[in-house]
């Protein structure tokens, strides 16, 4: 989370604007007066008390968090698991005059195909959530990249070597937002973005933009990711009755981040509205899925769906989570990520209904299935507290879990 001191600050400063009590904010937004008292105390706090602070508010999420220029605390290190010094030689090298890289002349020519299958097999990997091979394999995959483009420059291969160094920069950029490393992030599609700029492929480098729009909803910088998601999809928006799988795939996950964003920084109307716009895409699709070769991640007429559900629990409404959930096979979403995420909503909807064993049994099956992926979600550790607070006594299950999460 966003250095808590900003919205403490903010939270007084905007609650006394009002003529509010501290004990007006909490009935209205909803929380507890001590909770409304620890985060004006500099407390921290989960995105979802911020945005219901808002609510109570009638302001956007977001204003919270002005002035923005405070560095970011990350509540998680992965330093102990994940050396990230390569990782950061790789993404951000030194720099020679006038701003050129320097790279090491080779008597070998890259073997761009070579290349080619190490970045497949590192996806795969991401997706297996391996996040530790793949922190160890991105950097030297990088380093031979930017070997490749400079090697290449002037010739007929420059636009094959740019465009696997974005793909591998985009990788990087998706493992550091999911350990949460979000200024390295940053750089790593920052240059993603102009290297697909530079070879003309427009998906690729609107699939970058969709990525970073998850970095800045991880940060809290709610307007950029919506602004910058809405106005991607605008200058990419292709004509329906033509389009190609995987331009209305990358156009749609551009809207659906755009719909998140919105419905954290309170402005639901607006979530709605955009998200109508995605499900155009998905309906365009029809039973195929698109994207499945960009980093942002495949998209199919479920993946709007699954945004409503996540928009419903951002606005405090688990009956409607639990209601469409029953609706949708998990099963059916387009990516293991968007099915994970779903379930961390579900769980989230059954504590908020009081049905601690079903979101119990959620944690435990991710768990299982998944427990790298799970250590990194904040969400997951924070349901698992809400349900450790009302035992006074724990299964063999929860102390599994907690030493788990403690571990995380």
């Amino acid at each position: 989370m966003p250095d808590s001191t900003v919205p403490g600050d903010r939270l007084r400063e905007i609650r006394l604007l009002r003529g509010l009590t501290q004990e007006d904010l909490a009935e209205r937004s909803g929380l507890s007066l001590p909770t409304v008292k620890k985060i004006e105390q500099g407390g921290s706090a989960r995105i979802e008390t911020y945005h219901a602070l808002a609510r109570g508010l009638r302001i956007r999420t977001s204003q919270l968090f002005e002035p923005g220029d405070q560095p970011s605390r990350r509540d998680h290190a992965d330093d102990d698991r994940i050396d990230l010094l390569p990782m950061r030689k790789a993404v951000a090298p030194a720099l020679g005059p006038g701003g050129h890289l320097h790279v090491e002349t080779v008597e070998i020519e890259p073997d761009l195909d070579q290349l080619r299958a190490t970045a497949r097999a590192l996806d795969e990997a991401y997706h297996r959530d391996d996040y530790v091979t793949t922190s160890r394999l991105l950097p030297p995959l990088i380093r031979s990249a930017h070997t490749a483009v400079a090697h290449f420059d002037g010739g007929p291969q420059h636009v094959d070597a740019l465009r696997l160094r974005s793909d591998a920069l985009q990788q990087a950029g998706r493992l550091l937002t999911q350990i949460r490393v979000y200024d390295l992030a940053q750089m790593a599609l920052r240059d993603a973005m102009r290297d697909s700029a530079a070879a003309g492929d427009v998906l690729a480098e609107a699939a970058a933009v969709d990525l970073q729009g998850w970095a800045l909803v991880r940060q809290a910088r709610l307007d950029e990711a919506e602004g910058v998601a809405l106005a991607t999809a605008e200058a990419i928006e292709p004509r329906l009755s033509r389009a190609s799988r995987d331009e209305l795939a990358v156009w749609g996950r551009l809207l659906v981040r755009a719909s998140g964003a919105a419905a954290r920084n309170n402005r639901p109307a607006e979530a709605r509205d955009i998200l109508h716009v995605a499900r155009a895409a998905g309906s365009a699709l029809g039973q195929r899925t698109g994207g499945a070769g960009y980093k942002s991640g495949a998209f199919n007429q479920l993946s709007a769906a699954y945004q409503a559900i996540e928009n419903h629990m951002i606005a405090d409404r688990p009956d409607r989570v639990l209601g469409m959930s029953e609706r949708i096979a998990a099963a059916d979403a387009s990516t293991s990520n968007t099915r994970h995420r779903h379930l961390l909503d579900v769980a989230r909807a059954h504590v908020a209904l009081r049905q601690d064993g079903d979101a119990e049994d959620i944690l435990d099956a991710l768990h299982e299935e998944s427990p790298d992926w799970l250590r990194h979600q904040q969400m997951a550790s924070e349901v698992f507290a809400d349900l450790l607070r009302k035992r006074k006594r724990l299964t063999g299950r929860q102390r599994r879990l907690a030493q788990f999460f403690a571990a995380a």
